[in-house]
């Protein structure tokens, strides 16, 4: 095992409508991690639940001094929940996995253990998702954004079990904006990413949070929040179009000066003004998605508001 897998931990968990699962949860990491050896703290970051999650959060950070509960003004979001107790965190890695026991804490060793000397970032990659098929394509079509955005070969492997060193969270210290992507902050800091295949288990509590409509949002906000790729499809887009417009252009004059005549039926005309206006709407839907961003930018809106803390423990 090498040196850097001993190193101090935090855990940060976004809590959102999970009070069933918290103190198991906590139990399990708590269990874990000592038993690696590792000093550590678990930061429960309460996103605008419903439930009384809260609650259990304050009922667990008053048992174990370790535990440490930071309740959001609203539900932000999962990667904006993310970047706060990033923000947070006080040990040398950063551990980051769900809160419904899917990623079991167990695992957290092999994710450490791989986080060698020449590897800032770990993703632990289901060796079998546990998703309906409607899930998983929509994962797949996530991943697929991501990997666009992340310009990283293992970008195909990310996963919401991940840990990185500390340091790398400095490259995006200063990030305010309303849409995160953490796994595209994390690009901002290293190249240096790897993954292992690790346990995933079965939900036992609860529904997901993440349906099919949610994953595409989540797709189209990191390529239209993080990458300038949807402006080049925009203009590859026209500009194949004005290639096919002067296609058009070249066989209506040839018919003319062949046949003698022009191209008869409204069918066609009308066909290829439809074609033109959805792909000049389509590009408008681009340009429009990005001037939405810059107005959000412009307004300044917060990444996330923190509206109470648990006290921080003795272990500070």
């Amino acid at each position: 095992m090498s040196t850097d897998s001993l190193a101090s931990v935090s855990v940060v968990v976004p809590v959102y409508n999970s009070e069933a699962s918290l103190a198991e949860l906590v139990n399990r990491l708590h269990v874990c991690l000592d038993a690696h050896g590792s000093e550590h703290e678990v930061l429960l970051v309460n996103d605008g639940s419903r439930d009384g999650s809260w609650a259990r959060i304050q009922e667990l950070a008053a048992r174990d001094p370790r535990t440490h509960g930071i309740r959001l003004m609203r539900n932000y979001g999962q990667h904006n929940a993310l970047l706060c107790g990033i923000r947070k965190a006080r040990h040398q890695v950063i551990v980051t996995l769900d809160d419904d026991l899917q990623h079991p804490p167990e695992e957290i060793p092999r994710l450490l253990a791989r986080l060698t000397p020449d590897v800032d970032v770990v993703y632990g990659t289901p060796e079998r998702e546990q998703h309906g098929l409607l899930r998983d394509l929509a994962s797949q079509i996530t991943k697929l954004a991501l990997q666009q955005t992340m310009g990283a070969p293992t970008a195909r492997k990310v996963s919401a079990f991940r840990a990185f060193r500390t340091r790398v969270r400095d490259a995006f210290a200063d990030y305010r904006g309303p849409y995160v992507s953490i796994d595209v902050l994390l690009t901002w800091g290293t190249v240096r990413f790897a993954f292992v295949a690790v346990r995933h288990d079965e939900r036992r509590f609860g529904a997901s949070n993440y349906t099919l409509g949610t994953l595409v949002r989540h797709a189209v906000n990191m390529m239209t929040g993080f990458s300038v790729l949807p402006l080049q499809v925009a203009t590859f887009v026209g500009f194949a179009f004005t290639l096919f417009g002067v296609g058009v252009l070249v066989y209506v004059v040839g018919r003319y000066i062949i046949a003698h005549g022009s191209v008869p039926g409204f069918p066609f005309l009308a066909s290829i003004i439809a074609i033109f206006s959805g792909a000049q709407l389509f590009a408008l839907g681009i340009i429009g998605e990005y001037l939405a961003r810059m107005h959000f930018r412009m307004m300044d809106r917060p990444t996330y508001a923190v509206e109470a803390e648990t006290a921080v423990g003795a272990a500070e």
